[in-house]
Formats: structure tokens, C-alpha cells, sequence
């Protein structure tokens, strides 16, 4: 079978994670563009347009072609670790990862002002957190939380081992 095949199963989730972040983000961001809200919600979660010509937190705000040529060597070193990985899990984690820098690459190459010049469309905004986000955001991160914690061996917790005392009666 198809799928059995490790390496050809491994490819196909790997694609599939990928597809899915970035499909899922650049639809999430369509409709609250589309939506224009105010960003005056409050609550804990709220809505909030924000064009992010930076990176993370805004760092590199002003330099739109250093964070593109940063996002991209990213997306290189990504696909790269993805072809080199023999595990399920880490390549999964890997897609999230990849999933989410090629949606935010995209937002930067396609929306106005023009090509190249960008913003990516933040909208998720957490009180008390200082920074507006989106989901490729937040598969990025999920994806290389998950990534570290498999590369430092946490793959799973172990149980703990009960002390065998021998048979009953002795």
C-alpha cells in the first residue's frame, strides 16, 4: 500500500499540515479583511485588523525586503529539516511551521501597498499580551514548541514503572 510506505506517509502528513496552516490562516485573514472590524471589542479574545509590515512584535518594521529575505531563508532551512527528518511527529510539527511562514511570506509578496512591501494581516488580539497575531502565528509557534520538545526527547511522558515485589505469598 501507498501509505505504508514511512517515508511516502511522512511526505503526505507533512503536505497535508502545511496545506491546512496555510489554507486555514489565509481564509481566517479573508474575512475579517472583508469584515473590517473596529477593534474595539473587549473581552479576553477580540478582533482587530492590524497590518504588521514587521516581523514578530513588529521587529524589522521599515525594512520590508531584510524581513522577506529573512522569512524566506527560514522557509529554505524548514524544508530542508523537513527532508532530513525520519519522524511522523517532527515533521508535523516542521508543516505547522512551514504552513505558517508561507502564509505570512505571502501576505508580505501579495497585499498592497505592492509587491514585496506588504503587511501581514494580524487579527487575534489576547488582553495583557502585547502583540496582535494570526493563525500562521500561532502555527508557527505550535509547530516549533512541538519541534524542540521532540528534538530535546520529550516525545512522550513515560509511566512510571511499579516496583514489582514477586508472587503473592512469598
Amino acid at each position: 500500500m501507498f501509505l505504508a510506505d514511512r517515508p511516502a506517509r511522512r511526505w503526505w502528513i507533512a503536505a497535508g499540515v502545511t496545506a491546512l496552516a496555510l489554507i486555514l490562516d489565509q481564509a481566517s485573514k479573508a474575512l475579517v479583511v472583508a469584515a473590517r472590524p473596529s477593534g474595539g471589542g473587549g473581552g479576553v479574545v477580540s478582533v482587530r485588523l492590524v497590518r504588521n509590515t514587521g516581523a514578530s512584535f513588529g521587529i524589522g518594521a521599515g525594512h520590508p525586503v531584510i524581513v522577506m529575505l529573512t522569512s524566506a531563508v527560514i522557509i529554505a532551512v524548514v524544508v530542508v529539516l523537513l527532508a532530513r527528518t525520519r519522524g511522523t511527529a517532527m515533521a508535523a510539527c516542521l508543516a505547522l511551521v512551514l504552513g505558517g511562514a508561507v502564509s505570512n511570506l505571502a501576505d508580505r509578496l501579495i497585499r498592497g501597498p505592492g509587491l514585496g512591501h506588504g503587511g501581514v494581516i494580524d487579527w487575534i488580539h489576547v488582553a495583557g499580551y502585547p502583540a496582535t497575531f494570526n493563525l500562521a502565528d500561532v502555527a508557527i509557534r505550535a509547530g516549533a514548541v512541538g519541534a524542540a520538545a521532540l528534538a530535546l526527547g520529550i516525545q512522550r511522558l513515560k509511566r512510571p514503572r511499579l516496583l514489582c515485589l514477586g508472587r503473592a505469598g512469598q
